[in-house]
């Protein structure tokens, strides 16, 4: 593979006009046919195989009139009473424009229902029931119901929109994100190289590719649907991985410069060594994202595609545009005092080190020196402290933060606040009993299991109340609406879904040929976190296999990607930690700018772990590559390890913090998933370039010795040779 990425920079090198040309024109296609021909996107939480999902296909097939989506529409006055005339009158006026809307089946009357009024009648609700599903109606069907608002705001009435249809379509934003990282990003890399152009190509290399990137992910939308979070997600880690991409290959490319290469070698054997080692990262993380098919979830198996498709844009831009680029610019990557005029040197020879003992990394170079001559100690701190980071993962909850935990800016948190005050924290997640009757042609005995089941729901301590039956035409399924006593992300709540399938539901049917499903929203969201929990241990399995398998064909050793896959578990542990600590546990939750704690999201373990695990291979294989190069260059291991360490920290470290500040800038923004994700991604990046790269990775290298690179002999005839550290010479090229 390095042969072939050294004749693609080389190419890049010689028509770099042509392929910044082809890349323009990609740009500039992508976004003008995602325009006119791509897909928005939808969030479709359909979990297949579990009981929520047959309850509403139960629905489909023959209650279809109660199986597409509903809302709420929340009515409140702050003086007197919903009732009054001249507030009734304008609520009245709304609900004649809601019934006229298009796809609505129903809507209940908010002033005369048994239950639509608050105790103090503050406050009504009225329930809209459509007859397609959310991801069928979209965002228009939400515009046109709040506009149905006009009549009661203008009498007085306060008016809010929440329910399904408004919480899952909710607008997203994510505040000033990208310019925080992108600004963060610019300082340190300018810091990093001294150089105006050097700081802003790895910026502009991963603009380009999120350009690109993000409109083949709405062009995807075109065929399958593609969550509202996706594209946040997809900037977030096209940001972090384009420029980390950008950043090693241009760092080995002034390496080389600096050493004597001319641009042109130069770009070749930078594409063939440090690109090469992009394209191994990369291709990791894109196996490892599309690893979230094993979900067996359509919502978070197109999370996967999308992510996917950004990384690996940005991994061709990094080998293919970059090259290019680095060929218009010359010698301007490096600092004006280091533009002297190119040496060039025979091919073959080894470039003289300017980052080991030179001063250069002094720093570095002591610091790794300390934790090689001191590794037990250094092992045993290191580990303890990400043990203990990790320790909050034990009580790791997975769920579905509801619309409580979203800013009261948006009409469906103050619906849900308002519906809460009300009618009780657990009407804002009700739980649909869809009942099963069979074959049973007797309508009074059916009316007698129906009874029965109500009466049980009714008796369990976590339902606050339980609505009658509804039949169907065909007097074969009927539907009870049970209104928890908790919040929708309670784990009491969870419970509750949890007990009536396994002991109150079964036992009311008990003897007869009735079958009692739980479903909804709320059921739902619990099935899918009890799914990928399910699932979660087999997807880390498979992802640590393969960066293992990866690992030795690179490094020709069993015990380095062993060491490697132990350290990225705790690493990774440990920012699950701090993700629990954070979000559920609410440590510090208002310096992030969330209100309540709350459960973590149940596909963000998933998502973190193939990102991470591919991130982390990125360092790994960076700092390794150059150690192995000492070791085989005629270093002693404890020597190979310092010099290579002393070596790539800076660049180590300044990938990190590009990283960090990138994922960080997420956290301003109003989704506590995308806050989630920014805070877990921010932390793992930190502790794995910090505590695992800087302190286990030499001290555990040191202990093991040169044990590090043994091999079987078998083993090594049987895996293929993936070379990162040795450029290719022009005989091989030619």
């Amino acid at each position: 593979m390095s042969t072939w990425l050294y004749r693609i920079g080389r190419f890049a090198d010689r028509r770099r006009f042509w392929v910044i040309g082809a890349w323009l024109i990609l740009a500039v296609t992508a976004v003008g046919i995602n325009r006119v021909g791509g897909g928005g996107t939808v969030d479709n939480f359909e979990v297949p195989g579990v009981e929520s999902q047959a309850a509403i296909d139960l629905l489909k097939a023959r209650f279809p009139e109660r199986a597409g989506a509903t809302a709420m529409l929340v009515f409140h006055v702050s003086d007197g009473v919903v009732t009054d005339p001249k507030n009734a009158a304008g609520i009245e006026q709304t609900m004649a424009e809601v019934r006229s809307l298009d796809h609505v089946l129903t809507a209940t009357d908010p002033l005369t229902g048994p239950m639509s009024k608050s105790p103090d009648g503050a406050t009504a609700f009225a329930a809209v029931q459509y007859d397609r599903s959310t991801a069928d109606l979209g965002h228009p069907a939400v515009e046109a119901l709040t506009k149905t608002a006009t009549p009661a705001t203008t009498a007085g009435v306060q008016v809010e929109f929440g329910g399904e249809l408004p919480t899952v379509l909710k607008e997203r934003t994510t505040g000033p994100a990208e310019m925080i990282g992108m600004i963060a990003a610019l300082i340190i890399l300018f810091v990093t190289f001294r150089s105006v152009i050097a700081s802003v190509m790895p910026l502009g290399a991963a603009v380009a590719g999120l350009v690109v990137g993000l409109s083949l992910v709405g062009l995807l939308g075109a065929w399958i649907n593609i969550p509202s979070v996706a594209p946040r997600l997809g900037t977030m880690i096209g940001l972090g991985v384009g420029i980390d991409y950008a950043l090693f290959i241009l760092s080995r490319h002034r390496d080389n410069l600096d050493a004597g290469l001319s641009n042109s070698e130069s770009i070749g054997q930078t594409n063939a060594t440090a690109g090469e080692a992009v394209v191994v990262a990369g291709g990791t993380v894109v196996v490892a994202i599309l690893g979230l098919q094993l979900a067996g979830i359509p919502f978070v198996a197109a999370l996967g595609y999308s992510a996917s498709l950004v990384v690996a844009v940005a991994v061709a831009v990094a080998i293919t545009l970059l090259p290019a680029v680095l060929g218009v610019v010359g010698r301007r990557v490096l600092p004006r005092s280091h533009r002297q005029v190119e040496v060039r040197r025979p091919v073959g020879t080894k470039p003289v080190d300017t980052t080991g003992t030179d001063g250069t990394h002094s720093g570095w170079v002591r610091w790794a020196h300390w934790v090689a001559y001191h590794p037990w100690r250094s092992a045993i701190t290191a580990t303890f402290v990400l043990l203990l980071l990790a320790v909050p993962m034990l009580d790791m909850r997975l769920g579905q933060a509801d619309a409580g935990t979203d800013p009261v800016s948006t009409t469906h948190r103050r619906a849900y606040d308002l519906l809460a005050n009300g009618f009780g924290a657990g009407f804002n997640g009700p739980l649909l009993v869809v009942v099963d009757l069979g074959t049973s042609a007797d309508a009074s005995a059916d009316a007698l299991v129906l009874d029965r089941i109500a009466t049980a729901i009714r008796n369990d301590p976590g339902v606050r109340v339980a609505s009658p039956a509804s039949v169907n035409e065909a007097g074969d399924t009927a539907l009870i609406t049970a209104i928890p006593t908790t919040k929708p992300q309670d784990q009491a709540t969870s419970g509750l879904v949890h007990r009536l399938r396994r002991t109150t539901l079964p036992t009311a049917t008990a003897g007869t040929d009735a079958k009692a499903l739980v479903g909804g929203p709320t059921a739902g969201f619990i099935d899918q976190s009890d799914k990928i929990s399910a699932r979660l241990p087999w997807f880390i399995l498979a992802v640590v296999s393969l960066s293992f398998l990866l690992l030795m064909a690179v490094f020709r050793s069993v015990l380095v990607p062993l060491k490697a896959a132990l350290l990225n578990l705790l690493s990774i542990g440990a920012a699950y930690g701090v993700v629990v600590a954070v979000f559920q546990w609410g440590w510090g939750r208002s310096l992030i700018g969330l209100d309540e704690a709350v459960p973590i999201a149940s596909f963000v373990p998933m998502m973190m772990f193939a990102i991470l695990f591919g991130l982390s291979m990125d360092y790994e294989v960076f700092i390794l590559s150059r150690i192995r190069e000492e070791y085989h260059g005629g270093h002693s291991n404890i020597d190979s390890v310092v010099e290579g360490l002393g070596a790539t920290a800076k660049v180590i470290s300044a990938a990190a913090l590009i990283m960090i500040s990138v994922f960080l800038g997420f956290v301003a923004g109003d989704d506590p998933v995308v806050k989630m994700m920014g805070v877990g991604l921010a932390t793992a990046v930190a502790v794995d370039a910090t505590i695992v790269r800087m302190v286990l990775v030499p001290a555990t290298m040191t202990l093991v010795g040169d044990a590090n690179w043994w091999l079987p002999k078998w083993l090594d005839r049987l895996l293929p040779r993936l070379e990162l550290d040795r450029p290719p010479s022009h005989e091989a090229t030619d």
